[in-house]
């Protein structure tokens, strides 16, 4: 089949499902694996194969990236500890488990550990689909985990599946040094990358080129990463959280409003499509069991799902309570959750496409050409546990949040007024000056002024044109531009002291954005060209079109 015509239906698929999943209130993720399940029984579509590389090298770096984009840096250092042994010793726990039942069901010792590291780690965008109810704490923690573990379990599936099929010997030592090489390589390209972006951000001024460079930045430090051979997981999650936080000084308004649409776009496309070629491939795997009976497999996917969510639930009611007893500080008291409280985030992990693409990605034969005795099953076992979690635990957590009495974070309302207050108090405090050197007529200034009292009291109409001021039109657009940036720069300056989240700054800095860009339109229909640059050394924001 062709690849245009798969594009397309894959597309309309995602289209139809997602559509009929909102209007229905049922589970997304889950609906579009059944779409593409009933895509994958037509005669057309049985022989479609998924190759691995679509997913490692077309999905996963832009999905990661606006992940890491859009998490709280914030969050993640409070809770790093818990990440941490989320993403790397729960990983190893499962991993060892899930081997062990393997094992028992019939895999040799190398292949069942190979099919543990394909079913470890959560995905990313299967804990995104499903914990948007959450608060903003334990989302942070699940997103944070989900992007780390990939590169847990990546690293020892690469070790493993050279033990299975290519006969390769292992020593703890080596294995160790493989995995602390694999996650500083990866920090450190991802490092490297997000100093080169921001280095280019700052010189380009052109809305396209700054776009552009954001859809080549997630490919442009995975692929060094994977051929080095160290993480390129942790690479572009490094390099995203970086320019998370660069990015507010050296991204112009315009090119953020645009990349933040295209990014929605691609990643609300990408994240369906994946889960529609989940269920595409399901009745193939199905079809291309051999060696075992269908009873036996399905006995041993159910067995392995079971022990999957078992670790994870018998991880966090021990691990976090063990922890406890040995560290009493005060700061690690405030972060403690009750075991009512801790459920949802025990019972959010589900599993997804970078699961599905380690399994399709395990060579059929052994380095000597023999068959890889157990390969059906290993990847028919790991698609059964991407359904069985998608399906038990995607379609159970609104329940499962509603029963635990988790609400939205109160802090974070709280943020959001402190920080409309201190912008406001920065720019009131910044009108006179800027009011002067624009020659600003007193009318207008007493106007943004009311406006500026207005906004720390949440009165302000934020999505209002700016309105004629008199006289002073022109000058009163330059003035409220340059406020905005005085008003961006104390946002800033309030996640970097961590007075305020990334979630929050994001909220109000694309108030700030949509504003600068009608100051900005005005501007144009007004004087007939671009605007001066700003007079308070921020970014510029005028996003200008080639030959402008």
């Amino acid at each position: 089949m062709r690849g245009l015509e798969v594009v397309v239906v894959v597309l309309a698929a995602v289209l139809a499902m997602t559509w009929l999943a909102r209007r229905l209130r049922w589970n997304e993720p889950v609906l579009l694996v059944a779409g593409g399940c009933l895509i994958g029984l037509t005669p057309t579509f049985r022989t479609l194969v998924l190759p691995p590389p679509v997913v490692l090298l077309l999905f996963l770096p832009p999905l990661l990236y606006w992940e890491s984009l859009t998490t709280s840096l914030r969050e993640i250092r409070t809770n790093l500890r818990g990440i941490v042994l989320l993403a790397t010793g729960l990983v190893l726990a499962t991993a060892a488990a899930v081997a062990a039942v393997g094992h028992a069901l019939g895999l040799s010792w190398p292949l069942a550990f190979v099919l543990g590291a394909v079913v470890a780690p959560t995905d990313a965008i299967a804990v995104a689909a499903v914990a948007r109810l959450l608060p903003r704490r334990t989302q942070t923690i699940l997103r944070a985990e989900s992007l780390i573990n990939d590169g847990t379990a990546l690293a020892l599936y690469a070790v493993l599946v050279g033990i299975a099929v290519q006969g390769q010997t292992v020593t703890w030592w080596g294995t160790a040094v493989r995995f602390l090489l694999a996650y500083a390589g990866g920090v450190a390209i991802g490092a490297a990358c997000a100093v080169v972006v921001v280095a280019l951000r700052k010189r380009l001024h052109d809305r396209v080129l700054e776009s552009a460079l954001a859809v080549l930045t997630p490919f442009a430090t995975y692929l060094p990463a994977q051929a080095l051979g160290v993480s390129g997981v942790l690479a572009v999650v490094t390099c995203g959280l970086i320019l998370s936080q660069a990015g507010p000084r050296v991204i112009s308004a315009s090119a953020r409003v645009q990349a933040t649409n295209f990014w929605e776009v691609s990643t609300f496309i990408l994240n369906g499509a994946l889960f529609v070629l989940v269920g595409i491939q399901t009745p193939a795997i199905v079809r291309a069991i051999s060696g075992v009976s269908l009873g036996h497999a399905v006995v041993t996917a159910l067995l392995v799902g079971a022990v999957v969510i078992a670790t994870r639930l018998l991880w966090l009611y021990s691990v976090p309570y063990l922890l406890r007893v040995i560290d009493r500080r005060p700061v690690q008291r405030t972060l403690r959750s009750g075991a009512r409280e801790r459920f949802p985030l025990a019972w959010s992990g589900v599993r997804g496409a970078v699961s599905l693409a380690a399994a399709l990605a395990v060579p059929a034969t052994t380095a000597a050409g023999r068959p890889l005795g157990g390969h059906g099953l290993l990847v028919f076992t790991a698609v059964a546990v991407i359904l069985v979690t998608l399906v038990l635990q995607g379609t159970t957590m609104p329940a499962v949040i509603r029963w635990s009495g988790l609400r939205g974070d109160p802090h974070e309302t709280t943020e959001e007024r402190h920080a409309r207050r201190q912008m406001a108090d920065a720019a009131l405090e910044a009108l006179p000056e800027h009011a002067d050197r624009l020659k600003a007529p007193p009318e207008t200034t007493d106007t943004i002024r009311s406006e500026l009292r207005q906004y720390a009291a949440e009165d302000a109409a934020e999505d209002a044109e700016p309105p004629d001021t008199g006289p002073g039109v022109r000058t009163g657009l330059e003035l409220r531009r340059t406020l905005v940036g005085v008003q961006r720069s104390a946002l800033i300056r309030l996640r970097d002291q961590r007075v305020i989240d990334d979630i929050v700054l994001r909220r109000l800095q694309s108030v700030l954005d949509n504003e600068e860009i009608r100051i900005e339109l005005a501007l144009r229909t007004f004087t007939g060209r671009p605007p001066s640059p700003p007079a308070d050394g921020t970014a510029d924001p005028r996003g200008r079109e080639p030959g402008e």
